[in-house]
């Protein structure tokens, strides 16, 4: 029987399809008995519609009557569900190492191969039916900037680009393996899939349930962030805990860090911030841009909250850290001690003195930090000349802009130790940073400044990061700069201060034949006790030498800021030919106890001049009050599935009454915070115990690796911030981790005089 088509004109009659044809029955032999109603032709016109369907037989053939309708084989192709596998114990969170992430989404890293599966309304047929993958990332996706992804079906799959294979079918239902090429955009990507048949096209409806999170993968080896060794991306990635280190350079301190990674709604948080960076998503997939955008934004957040500046100034680093690790991108915590702040590009760290030798505070603008704290991020860099790549230092909290924001780096670690200042991100301030000479400079009588004095090996020191695979510290000073005043580190300095606003300072013509510095001596000073330090001078002449030291010593922040001079002393020195003479300095806890900022830090800074030969001496010395020390007990056992009890023990070093003691207990993956309060301490000798339990121990997890786990303590008060201490036991399951605040208060006489000026004297923090 011929088959006659409905017009153009009356095909708005069947329906949304208009290009399907209908074979229209010769009036005259329609059977008496079939009756046409409204579903019945529904049913005839619309045999693609899933809900109409009777159970088609698994080849996918029409078990209903063929007698003037559709076979189910010419059916509009259309997809019914969408099976992403993207539960943390399914093969695709497992292969891409996104397990630990506590996210519902299926979680991806670019350049590798994942899963899917999807049920249509019929049998897919190759030779007739189309099928492609939708993908659309940020606010104005677009196929020409690779925001707007679309993957078709390949025979075979090939590397770099973005392609799908139907790997098995069973009846209706086909199971896709999808590739994504290793330079792909990072981001959360809106997922749709697109039906073609010769019966018309379909589109799969939006569900965020099925949005797909693309992360950088360190384990490919065509990504920019790949890392060859195992250990370290189990560290550097994987590893959710670390240690970060603080203090001076003599008095190393140093803390567990939860990074928290993993932790449910961190990653759409990071992604947020890309996304109110402004930046278009196209440039997301380059992780230079990436970090880039990053330290700019983590400035942004410092500048919302001046009052708590010290706090954030601190924190901000970390989560900086937290949140490349989230993105799959290799991260270490790096602190470098001595830290200089370079205000004005001369590559130099300068100190003014006046005609007395006295520091001229206006001018000295340059700060050397106690320590400073930056992360250092894994990639290669086309964008320098060959070598260059690796480790590249991205600083959240500069303190200078970089193309008109507060951002600083990527900048390569070994362009800095080569003194390259001349390549980007911001390898001038980062050199200086860790590198600087240390020149003063002295007024003349006409106002002009000459240097008379420059020390070599005064900034850039103990540069630390915790150890791979342990709790250790390891010092990577060599990473940054040669051996200090080998021939190689000399070369390095002077090649970068050619191009700094100072060249030609080290023509510093003077005898050299007296020595000082300053140390100290057994163990470290004591808050709430007399400090001693001690000074050495050496006369390497043969001559007798005379001169008067001026010491100054300072309260300051570990910014290098200074709050208070608490003492100065001048004391005269007479040295024999060749005569060494050891000058013993004590700085008494009455001078310092009502001035003390966190972290106790203090300086203390000596200047004289040789009357013989016009030497100018001058010399630093930076150190903190050790706090005493918390002590946790655990009581008895860590086992799977039950309580632990602690104990916690704390000595009041002070020679006044700590007022409502408070302990904060906190876990990450036992417990959330909860603060018991203690009441007050005595004075000096006072001791506080504290038993507290902890939430029962999660059970181990499939595949879990056999981690450390840290109950710790902190003490967070203006004059008693620096109590802490920390016990480790060892499980076969995931981290977790203990962490005991304690809050405390001085008696209501002393808070206006520790209060720091244009600072809050109590602080909360959050974390650390």
């Amino acid at each position: 029987m011929p088959v006659e088509t409905l017009s153009i004109r009356n095909r708005s009659a069947i329906g949304r399809f208009p290009t399907g044809t209908l074979a229209l029955e010769d009036p005259d032999k329609v059977k008496p008995d079939k009756k046409w109603t409204c579903s019945t032709w529904v049913r005839q016109c619309c045999q693609s519609c899933c809900c109409w369907h009777k159970k088609a037989d698994v080849d996918g053939t029409d078990t209903t009557n063929d007698t003037g309708s559709i076979g189910m084989k010419d059916a509009l192709l259309v997809v019914c569900s969408i099976d992403l596998l993207k539960s943390n114990k399914e093969q695709n969170r497992l292969e891409h190492h996104t397990d630990r992430y506590r996210n519902e989404n299926l979680i991806i890293r670019r350049g590798q191969t994942f899963q899917m599966l999807i049920e249509l309304s019929r049998a897919f047929n190759p030779k007739t039916d189309k099928l492609h993958l939708d993908l659309k990332l940020g606010n104005l996706p677009d196929v020409s900037k690779g925001t707007h992804v679309i993957v078709s079906l390949v025979e075979d799959l090939q590397d770099n680009c973005w392609e799908a294979k139907i790997v098995e079918q069973k009846g209706k239902r086909i199971k896709l393996s999808v590739n994504s090429p290793p330079t792909a955009a990072i981001g959360k990507y809106k997922f749709c899939v697109a039906t073609s048949s010769p019966m018309g096209e379909a589109m799969s409806p939006y569900s965020p349930d099925n949005d797909i999170y693309m992360l950088f993968n360190p384990w490919c080896e065509d990504d920019s962030v790949y890392m060859d060794n195992e250990e370290e991306r189990k560290e550097f990635v994987l590893n959710d805990m670390g240690i970060i280190y603080y203090g001076t350079d003599s008095q190393i301190g140093d803390r567990p860090w939860n990074f928290g990674q993993f932790d449910k709604d961190i990653l759409p948080a990071c992604l947020f911030l890309l996304e109110r960076s402004g930046a278009p998503a196209s440039g997301w997939g380059d992780p230079i841009n990436v970090v880039r955008l990053l330290s700019a934004m983590g400035n942004q957040s410092l500048e919302r909250y001046t009052q708590d500046f010290l706090d954030l100034y601190y924190l901000v680093p970390y989560e900086n850290g937290v949140v490349m690790r989230c993105l799959g991108i290799p991260t270490r915590c790096v602190t470098n001690f001595e830290s200089a702040h370079d205000t004005d590009v001369s590559l130099t760290t300068d100190v003014y003195l006046d005609e007395n030798y006295e520091p001229i505070e206006e001018l000295n603008q340059d700060s050397v930090w106690n320590f400073h704290v930056w992360n250092d991020c894994w990639m290669a860099r086309p964008d320098l000349p060959e070598g260059l790549g690796g480790w590249q230092v991205v600083d959240a909290t500069p303190q200078e802009t970089s193309q008109g924001v507060f951002r600083c780096g990527p900048a390569s670690v070994r362009a800095v130790r080569n003194g390259q200042v001349y390549l980007k991100h911001d390898t001038p301030f980062v050199f200086a940073e860790v590198n600087s000479d240390k020149v003063y400079w002295q007024r003349t009588a006409d106002g002009t400044f000459t240097p008379v004095q420059v020390k070599k090996k005064a900034i850039g020191r103990c540069i630390s990061t915790k150890a791979v695979g342990s709790d250790d510290r390891e010092d990577i000073t060599h990473l940054y700069k040669y051996p200090e005043d080998s021939e190689e580190e000399r070369i390095a300095v002077e090649t970068a201060c050619k191009y700094g606003s100072k060249a030609g300072i080290y023509d510093v013509s003077t005898v050299n034949d007296v020595t000082i510095y300053i140390t100290m001596d057994g163990e470290e000073p004591q808050l709430g006790a007399d400090t001693k330090l001690a000074i050495v001078v050496k006369n390497t002449s043969s001559e007798v030498r005379t001169f008067n030291l001026h010491g100054q010593v300072v309260v300051m922040y570990y910014t290098g800021v200074y709050k208070a001079t608490v003492k100065k002393d001048q004391i005269p020195v007479e040295l024999q030919p060749n005569e060494d003479e050891t000058v013993e300095w004590c700085l008494r806890y009455d001078d310092y106890k009502n001035q003390l900022v966190d972290q106790a830090m203090l300086m203390l800074t000596v200047t004289g001049r040789v009357n013989e030969t016009k030497q100018v001496l001058a010399t630093q010395f930076r150190f903190r009050l050790r706090a005493s020390d918390l002590v946790i007990k655990p009581e008895g056992d860590a086992v799977v599935g039950k309580e632990m009890k602690v104990t916690v023990d704390f000595r009041n070093p002070l020679k006044q009454t700590l007022k409502n003691v408070k302990f904060r207990f906190e876990g990450l993956g036992l417990q959330s915070g909860r603060e018991v309060s203690y009441g007050d301490i005595c004075s000096f000798g006072g001791w506080a115990t504290e038993t507290s339990s902890v939430t029962r121990l999660p059970s181990a997890t499939s595949g879990a690796w056999k981690r450390r786990h840290h109950c710790q303590t902190n003490f967070l008060e203006n004059n008693l911030d620096d109590f802490r201490a920390r016990m480790k036991f060892q499980r076969g399951i995931q981290d977790c981790n203990l962490l005991c605040f304690t809050k405390t208060s001085l008696n209501p006489t002393v808070r206006h005089a520790i209060k720091p000026d244009k600072f809050t004297t109590w602080k909360e923090y959050q974390s650390w």
